[in-house]
């Protein structure tokens, strides 16, 4: 992204953002934003597909498209005195005394080439397990590091994160206005194991009841992949009926731990294969009748 791209992010607060879509004066229902909506991305793990995670990424320069991370961009299970850590699943260029700093790294050498288009990095259980355990915060390091060689302004998130998107356009008289409503993402990590059958599902409606003002609900950390939406009836205050829809969104990962080769934990515990991938989030502007009842709209898609 380029100081002339028409999005920006604000920080609010911890854990709330504001991202602002501005849309041409002329041809407005012609203006499309795209937002790559990932997680899990393990990227130091060996079974995590790199080139999937580059291609996705090159694909959002391309669509000169804002990214969004959900967490757990780190495994980081290999250091020193972690129940977890298997030498097996730790890359040659991360055998080092300083583990940990090797994974920041290398990982904003991969992230550099995309950092302006990067605007918020949430943190997942992997980060916060460091964090509590080894006293270091691997997404606030990595968001310094790439910000200062690059000069981006990437935002730190949090495992839970609040995401409004706003409408403008600039009018004749070079003033900007707000087109309809904020479209809110509420974006979580996400929490449990998700269900051999459910995949989660159960979870996402609880979520729908715990978070009604939420346009849009993302979660990662199961490593399943769908999409599905709840029609809700709501009321004006002036008593008037209307139906609204809550898109639920679960996001795949980019570790891939099924093989018959591998005698690893997932296979242990005798779990499946897990889609892989990231969303693309599609957000435009419907014009039903003159610009008062213009508002911003939104689609989701696989990204695989």
């Amino acid at each position: 992204m380029h100081d002339k791209n028409p999005f920006k992010v604000t920080k609010k607060s911890e854990g709330i953002f504001f991202i602002d879509l501005d849309f041409p004066s002329t041809n407005i229902t012609k203006k499309e934003f795209w937002c790559l909506l990932r997680s899990d991305a393990h990227h130091d793990n060996p079974h995590s597909d790199n080139r999937l995670e580059r291609k996705h990424l090159d694909q959002a320069i391309e669509r000169n498209a804002f990214i969004l991370d959900n967490g757990d961009a780190f495994c980081a299970m290999q250091g020193k005195g972690d129940p977890r850590a298997s030498k097996n699943d730790i890359k040659e260029k991360h055998k080092t005394g300083s583990y940990l700093d090797s994974l920041v790294n290398t990982y904003a050498e991969f992230l550099e080439p995309y950092s302006k288009n990067i605007l918020v990095m949430g943190r997942g259980n992997h980060e916060t397990a460091v964090y509590k355990h080894r006293e270091t915060d691997l997404t606030q390091r990595l968001v310094d590091l790439v910000n200062g060689r690059t000069g981006s302004k990437i935002k730190s998130g949090q495992i839970a994160n609040w995401i409004g998107f706003r409408a403008r356009y600039k009018q004749k008289n070079g003033k900007s206005r707000k087109l309809g409503k904020h479209v809110w993402l509420y974006m979580f990590h996400g929490a449990g194991g998700g269900g051999p059958v459910t995949k989660g599902v159960i979870g996402a409606n609880r979520m729908g009841v715990t978070h009604p003002d939420a346009n849009i609900v993302a979660t990662g950390h199961t490593h399943d992949s769908w999409f599905f939406t709840n029609a809700r009836s709501r009321i004006t205050a002036d008593g008037t009926e209307y139906i609204d829809e809550q898109l639920h969104i679960k996001i795949p990962t980019y570790k891939n731990e099924y093989g018959v080769k591998d005698s690893g934990f997932h296979m242990e515990k005798g779990r499946p294969p897990k889609p892989l991938g990231a969303v693309w989030l599609k957000f435009f502007i419907d014009k039903p009748k003159g610009i008062e009842n213009y508002h911003l709209k939104y689609e989701a898609t696989r990204a695989d």
